[in-house]
């Protein structure tokens, strides 16, 4: 049992870690609450598996987190262009000839 309370903790801490790293602006474009309303939902999740013993409670903290990642998070991530923003070109797509609108071929 306190391997699955254990998980619990470990979800919503990475939750609220990532709730923290996601641009004010991108939360409200992505129409969710604001960053500040899931800092404080997924804290109490965080201070609730660590010092109230309380099923109920620990289980409505999960479902907090559950929905972060289901919902808010891919939203924050479509928003902000995935991960690490504006600028980040993934591995083995684009080179330095790329222009706005695809590769720059040279006018051939």
């Amino acid at each position: 049992m306190w391997l699955i309370f254990t998980a619990m903790l470990a979800l919503a801490i990475v939750a609220f870690v990532m709730a923290a790293f996601f641009r004010e602006d991108a939360y409200r474009a992505a129409s969710k609450n604001n960053k500040g309303f899931w800092l404080i939902i997924l804290g109490l999740a965080v201070a609730v598996n660590l010092f109230v013993p309380w099923l109920f409670l620990q289980l409505a903290g999960l479902v907090a987190t559950i929905v972060f990642f289901v919902d808010v998070r891919p939203a924050l991530q479509q928003v902000s262009g995935g991960r690490g923003g504006k600028g980040f070109r993934k591995r083995g797509r684009g080179s330095s000839s790329d222009g706005p609108y695809g590769p720059y071929n040279g006018g051939r």
